[in-house]
């Protein structure tokens, strides 16, 4: 499954990763540790019943959300679906908003309504969070057309998984980007499982499921996913294709899941051998390739390695005892958030009947 590039080819190297700085390098670095110190504590507490719905952990995949992101400016926008604690930490967003979230608490990003699979930062050009599957492509595409309307050089990233490539709305959005040049790349997270499915069961494809793209026109690629250097300079390519040209792309990163589908998905170590799981945690874990490749530059030691997980650690503490004491929402909350016009009372919302509003003009 994993497709790795040629040995020959150095991505650190490539322009956009030579103009990274030690401090820029090692914050990368610290990025994805967060993540997964987060997702640990995440596991922790859904276990012990503190946490209600599903949650999708993100371990293993850390180097595409945080290699991806890292090359977002302004303009940039980000889309994804439930397995979105990762996107939402490399945007910016704080552990005890997210964790707070999981919790069910007013403190949380959606004020405790979403859940796990529903984080949102409109602030940080961050929207979700979707747990339709494949529900966030025709919006990545939308939020792409908006910018290209407005005049601004940006482009959207609309993450999948592998599971997703066959929905009809993935389809139809491809269509559109490609009909109307659209600067939406859609970022394939290919973990080899659709849920329980292996990909060879579950998808139809000659080569690679980016190679679909063809069919509509658009341009294409393959990113080991285990590598941050290489996802960011294929990133770029398609990035810059998007700001420049206003043209979409579907870049398939390849990596892999620790754990199952959801933590629901108990039998993950059944469809999956012992031997794969430990083969990939040993030789291609993004954290560890990545930890090796700064020691070997000079850039990080073991010591400082080491230090980083603890600090993250330790905020993935914290950020667990600012949910538990943090308020639950109320009754009255449950009205709020469910239209805009109702919230902000626009000439609108006095049209119609409202959610829980009898009392509403007709």
């Amino acid at each position: 499954m994993l497709q790795a590039s040629p040995a020959s080819l150095d991505f650190a190297n490539s322009p956009i990763n030579q103009a990274l700085t030690a401090g820029d390098k090692v914050n990368l670095y610290k990025q994805m540790v967060r993540i997964r110190r987060f997702e640990q504590a995440s596991l922790k507490y859904y276990n012990a019943g503190r946490m209600a719905g599903f949650l999708h952990l993100y371990i293993g995949q850390e180097a595409v959300a945080v290699g991806t992101i890292s090359l977002g400016g302004a303009d940039d926008h980000f889309i994804t679906a439930y397995r979105d604690h990762g996107h939402a930490l490399a945007v910016g967003m704080s552990m005890d908003e997210c964790m707070a979230e999981m919790f069910g608490k007013q403190t949380g990003c959606s004020k405790g309504k979403g859940g796990s699979m529903h984080f949102f930062a409109p602030d940080k050009n961050y929207w979700g969070g979707h747990g339709i599957v494949g529900g966030q492509t025709p919006l990545g595409l939308g939020l792409a057309y908006g910018l290209k309307y407005l005049g601004r050089e940006g482009c959207c990233l609309c993450y999948l998984g592998d599971g997703a490539v066959n929905q009809g709305a993935y389809h139809e959005s491809l269509n559109l980007a490609a009909l109307f040049d659209i600067p939406v790349i859609y970022v394939i997270e290919n973990n080899g499982y659709s849920m329980g499915t292996s990909q060879k069961r579950s998808s139809a494809y000659q080569s690679c499921l980016a190679e679909r793209a063809e069919a509509y026109g658009i341009e294409w690629d393959v990113i080991n996913g285990s590598d941050i250097y290489e996802v960011r300079a294929k990133t770029h390519i398609a990035m810059e294709r998007a700001r420049k040209q206003h043209q979409p792309s579907v870049i398939e990163i390849d990596t892999y899941r620790y754990y199952g589908h959801s933590v629901a998905d108990a039998n993950h170590k059944k469809y999956r051998t012992p031997e794969e799981i430990e083969n990939y945690k040993l030789n291609h874990d993004p954290i560890s390739v990545f930890r090796t490749r700064l020691v070997a530059e000079g850039v990080l030691t073991n010591e400082q390695a080491e230090s980083i997980s603890k600090d993250a650690a330790a905020e993935a503490a914290r950020s667990v005892k600012f949910a538990e004491e943090s308020a639950a929402p109320t009754v009255a909350d449950i009205g709020t958030d469910v239209y805009w016009e109702s919230d902000h009372q626009t000439a609108a919302s006095k049209i119609g009947r409202h959610f829980f509003n009898d009392t509403a003009v007709q």
